[in-house]
């Protein structure tokens, strides 16, 4: 075998390879999708204070400040589900598989319970986005998030087959580690949320 042949079989990826926190690339790859998407948020939240504070009446006349109780409900449902799925991860670090499989169906569960009554308050608002900048804004904002919310609930289906055909163990669990990760800012954002559009309107 030459020098060459060597130093290129040495630089190889052994297959099966698997890397978990900071140094893995799907890592990185979510931790820039998250920062892409925070400045979304951040410029539609921004968009809804300008207008507000421009605004002679927020919301407009006609329009009943935000129902507070199912979304306070929802953001207890949502924090809630962040740390169960952070026990859940936890679990797998520790190889439990049971307890990760756990985990991920309750916060499964939790994250549809927030979608139904999303939808559900979404029926009860009384003004459509095409009506004003407020209703715009509103239903902009939380209807991204509630995409987001939505897409988490695919990514834990996925991960949930993935556990059930034995794919994680306490060395291999990356694919978990990304959904977590993923969550926690889809349940952050949402905090954000319920301050600016459900909380700020009552100061």
């Amino acid at each position: 075998m030459t020098a060459q042949a060597t130093r290129a079989r040495k630089m190889t990826l052994p297959a099966g390879a698997t890397l978990s926190g900071a140094r893995s690339t799907s890592w990185w790859a979510m931790v820039i999708v998250i920062l892409n998407e925070a400045v979304v948020f951040a410029s539609l939240l921004a968009s809804y204070f300008y207008i507000r504070f421009n605004s002679v009446l927020w919301p407009p006349q006609g329009v009943h400040k935000p129902e507070l109780t199912l979304s306070s409900i929802n953001t207890v449902v949502l924090i809630g589900s962040s740390l169960v799925m952070q026990w859940a991860i936890s679990g797998i670090r520790q190889g439990a598989v049971g307890r990760l499989r756990l985990g991920l169906a309750i916060a499964f569960l939790m994250a549809i319970a927030f979608l139904a009554i999303q939808i559900y308050e979404f029926t009860r608002l009384g003004f459509l986005p095409q009506d004003h900048a407020y209703g715009s804004l509103f239903w902009g904002i939380t209807g991204l998030h509630a995409l987001h919310v939505f897409a988490g609930v695919l990514m834990n289906g996925y991960i949930q087959v993935r556990a059930a055909f034995g794919h994680f163990t306490a060395e291999r669990y990356q694919g978990v580690e990304n959904v977590t990760l993923y969550w926690h800012f889809v349940d952050i954002v949402w905090i954000f949320i319920f301050a600016s559009l459900f909380l700020s309107p009552y100061l």
